[in-house]
């Protein structure tokens, strides 16, 4: 079992510098490992998918499972092994069969489950590495496994069960580390790396290292990892080298003797720290365990090993996350007490100290989700479940998230926040919007609280909502009362709440929520009220909603006050208000009750108030008067006159004079008040009347400059003779000689006019004559259809005495011998028309 009480375990293990969201979480390995571990201290490790297998510096090898607990195999029921530390231990692709070798000079190779093909062997010296064919569990491949000292040596087990040794290479100095993949073999010395071609029994190349400046190479330990069948990791020192194996072009093999494959290193770069262990992650990425290079300050002594998560590129690398951790005992470590073996498929990597062992593995779902909500990521949380589900739901998340932004008094993100989460959720949306009751920021969320019918909260939420509004933002309450449904809340309730908060600061705002609730609480009279307090001029919109037009006579003039335009054209609707109420209330304004009838007079063509329009016009504009004057014939005429002489208006009383017959006094006006001639000689021809021409004519003999007009304008309608008689001998008369010859040239055309005129009438009336004459002489036609317009039958008659036919002009026939007096008979009896 993990041993999750421990002080020191979990998340003590894991000391993220900066809160950065961590690829790994850590358990610390407990049950059975915890007693191994109070007694003896670890030396190395080999991990399978299906066990752990610790060696001890006693020289003792433990099979655990992965929580720790001990695992019964023949390796467990035996005594030590070895009687010095175990420096390496390897396990076949099966976890059949483990191979362990010490400083005590032995390899042993033991089975799990059968001693058949145990193997042991003393080289009288310690040995470093060893490794089993990862296919030693099979039968017939020859159980072969590799050991290290100064040369790297084959081993396999022969026909008559014996072993057969195969040098593969000689070494420069002790092999500290083998890594078996496939056909390839990676191996470690002195000098640098070597890859070696099992198949085809060569070397592939030596990957030299760096020396370090003030230490030894061979004083750490290289760290050998196969990412896949081509793929090798390297960590050594304080580098880190990423190798691939490729084939070569088939003619370079060909032509110049050269293995089949060649090694490529495709990226190495430098770390800050100690490599004391490689594995791989996911594509270009990789889990390094380091051992920091600096000291503690204080103490002097060593700091705590990192396990970081890399992304590397050609020479340089991307730090992920990086993660200190507390391994018991590490002040007193040096970097090769420490080891890092993995479990590819589980994405397990196992962190090993002389007295402690931790197993970092990939953050799931749920893991990722927790650390987020722990750091405050809450968005970052939300993503992660949308995208890839787990035990957390996302509005358990929303909800936590909620909190948290309230806490951070982020009030406006909240709100979006729930509509985000909560979208149409009547029983969430009424359980959290208390949460901003508590903080009087109802107005944050206003805006995304639903209200459509499929998700209409409580009335009680809506009327929270808006009382909050009325107290602190009236201005925003006045906004709400307009955008929302007044069947989201009760309006009485809101009514009371505005009565018992009313204020005169925001009297009009007040005003205006309240005519808006009257009107939904559908008391009309009380909403008109208001907005008429208001002089707000959607009392228009009210009324012809609402159709109100039978309760607003007597507010007739305070809407006209309002807005005359909107208010004029509302009480000209057809049968909405009664004409003569709508005069009646305007009486008493002058000004508005000629608005008022001037704008009917326009849809109205009765007339009806015309004898009203006749004062009204003189009064507020007089412009109009004469046209109107002219355009109706309603009004008392001798009452307008009245009017316009009192007003002095000259041009409307000639007008009205004109209409009275009294035309001289007219034309007296026209020459003595308005001095217009022209208009004269236009009223003289209006009415074509020889008094007033005599009149005229006499007003303008001893005014010269009138006369030469009168000479311009009277051809055509009076003899000229009439007004050069007048002409005073010796008078000075300017442009009459212009005037004469104008005048007589407009007589003589005049003349021709005429003559020409009865020269067409006698040519059309000759036309005509003979015309007509042709027609009457013409037959008729007489059809069987007809009858006598005497006896009613029929027209033609078969018998055997003739019987004649008159037919009038007029079309009217008759039998000859049904009228009164055949030879007398001059007109139709029907119609009096003549015979034809």
């Amino acid at each position: 079992m993990m041993d999750a009480n421990d002080p020191e375990s979990t998340d003590s293990c894991s000391l993220t510098e900066e809160e950065v969201e961590p690829k790994l979480k850590y358990v610390r390995l407990s049950n059975d490992l915890k007693n191994i571990l109070s007694e003896e201290a670890v030396s190395c490790i080999a991990v399978h998918s299906r066990f752990l297998c610790l060696g001890t510096h006693w020289g003792r090898i433990h099979m655990l499972d992965h929580q720790g607990n001990r695992v019964e195999t023949l390796i467990n029921l035996k005594q030590n092994p070895h009687i010095l530390s175990v420096n390496k231990i390897s396990v076949d692709s099966k976890g059949e069969h483990i191979a362990t070798c010490s400083d005590d000079g032995m390899i042993i190779i033991s089975g799990l489950y059968s001693d058949e093909n145990n193997q042991k062997l003393n080289v009288g010296k310690g040995i470093k590495a060893v490794e089993l064919d990862p296919m030693h569990h099979k039968s017939g491949s020859g159980r072969k496994f590799l050991i290290g000292d100064s040369k790297l040596v084959l081993y396999e087990k022969t026909f008559l069960k014996g072993l057969k040794s195969t040098v593969l290479s000689e070494s420069e100095g002790i092999i500290s580390a083998i890594r078996w993949n496939g056909q390839f073999i990676a191996w470690a010395s002195a000098l640098g790396v070597h890859v070696y071609d099992l198949n085809e029994r060569c070397s592939l190349g030596l990957i030299k290292w760096e020396e370090p400046k003030e230490a030894k190479l061979t004083d750490f330990r290289c760290n050998l990892n196969w990412s896949n069948s081509t793929t090798l990791l390297i960590g050594w020192v304080d580098t880190i080298r990423i190798c691939v194996i490729r084939k070569r072009n088939p003619v370079e093999v060909s032509t110049r003797n050269l293995p089949e494959y060649i090694v490529d290193p495709m990226s190495t770069f430098q770390t800050d720290f100690y490599v004391c262990g490689i594995a791989p992650l996911e594509t270009h990425q990789l889990v390094v365990l380091g051992y920091a290079k600096e000291r503690d300050l204080e103490t002097n002594k060593a700091l705590r090993p990192i396990l970081c998560v890399l992304q590397y590129k050609a020479s340089d690398y991307i730090e992920i996350c990086t993660d200190s951790l507390s391994m018991r005992g590490y002040q007193e470590y040096k970097s090769d007490d420490y080891h890092l073996e993995c479990l590819k498929e589980e994405s397990q990597y196992f962190i090993v100290s002389p007295k402690d062992v931790v197993v970092a593995s990939l953050y799931e779902t749920d893991d990722r989700v927790q650390w987020l909500i722990e750091h405050g990521k809450f968005e970052q949380a939300m993503e992660v479940i949308l995208k890839s589900g787990g035990k957390y739901s996302l509005i358990t998340v929303a909800r936590l998230y909620l909190d948290h932004l309230l806490n951070l008094q982020q009030y406006d993100e909240a709100a979006r926040l729930c509509q985000r989460a909560f979208k149409n959720d009547k029983q969430l949306w009424e359980e959290e919007v208390y949460k901003f009751v508590k903080v009087k920021q109802l107005r944050s969320v206003s805006e995304y609280i639903p209200r459509s019918a499929d998700c209409k909260l409580n009335p009680h939420v809506y009327e929270m909502v808006l009382y909050e509004y009325l107290q602190l933002d009236p201005d925003g309450f006045l906004r709400l009362i307009k955008e929302w449904q007044p069947g989201l809340y009760n309006t009485k309730a809101v009514i009371n709440a505005i009565n018992d908060h009313f204020n005169k600061k925001d009297a009009s705002i007040l005003l205006e929520a309240l005519a808006i609730l009257y009107s939904h609480d559908k008391e009309y009279d009380k909403a008109l009220t208001m907005y008429l307090k208001l002089q707000h001029k959607d009392v228009f919109e009210l009324i012809r909603s609402h159709n109100l037009y039978s309760v607003i006579k007597d507010t007739i003039v305070q809407l006209i006050e309002l807005d005359s335009e909107k208010a004029i054209s509302m009480l000209l609707e057809k049968d909405k208000i009664p004409v003569d109420d709508v005069v009646k209330e305007l009486e008493c304004r002058e000004d508005y009750l000629y608005r008022y009838l001037d704008a009917y007079d326009k849809v109205d063509s009765s007339g009806k108030f015309h004898w009203k329009l006749v004062r009204l016009y003189a009064t507020y504009e007089p412009s109009k008067l004469l046209s109107f004057l002219k355009r109706s014939n309603n009004y008392p005429i001798q009452e307008a006159f009245d009017i316009c002489k009192q007003l002095l208006f000259y041009p409307e009383m000639v007008y009205l004079l004109g209409r009275m017959g009294n035309t001289r006094e007219a034309l007296s006006i026209i020459i003595h008040k308005l001095i217009d001639i022209q208009m004269a000689i236009d009223f003289c021809k209006e009415h074509d009347d020889m008094d007033l021409w005599n009149d005229l004519i006499n007003e303008s003999v001893d005014k010269p400059y009138i006369m030469t007009k009168l000479l311009d304008g009277i051809a055509g309608f009076i003899n000229p003779e009439l007004l050069v008689n007048k002409i005073i001998k010796g008078q000075d008369i300017p442009g009459l000689k212009n005037s004469l010859i104008k005048m007589l040239c407009g007589f003589s055309l005049q003349v021709s006019i005429q003559d020409g005129c009865n020269q067409i009438l006698v040519s059309d009336y000759f036309d005509m004559h003979e015309r007509l004459s042709k027609v009457q002489q013409r037959a008729l036609t007489v059809s069987v259809e007809k009858t006598c317009g005497l006896c009613r039958r029929d027209i033609i008659v078969k018998d055997h005495l003739r019987t004649d036919v008159v037919v009038f002009n007029c079309r009217h026939l008759f039998h000859e011998n049904c009228l009164p007096d055949k030879y007398s008979v001059e007109y139709c009896t029907v119609c009096k028309s003549r015979k034809t």
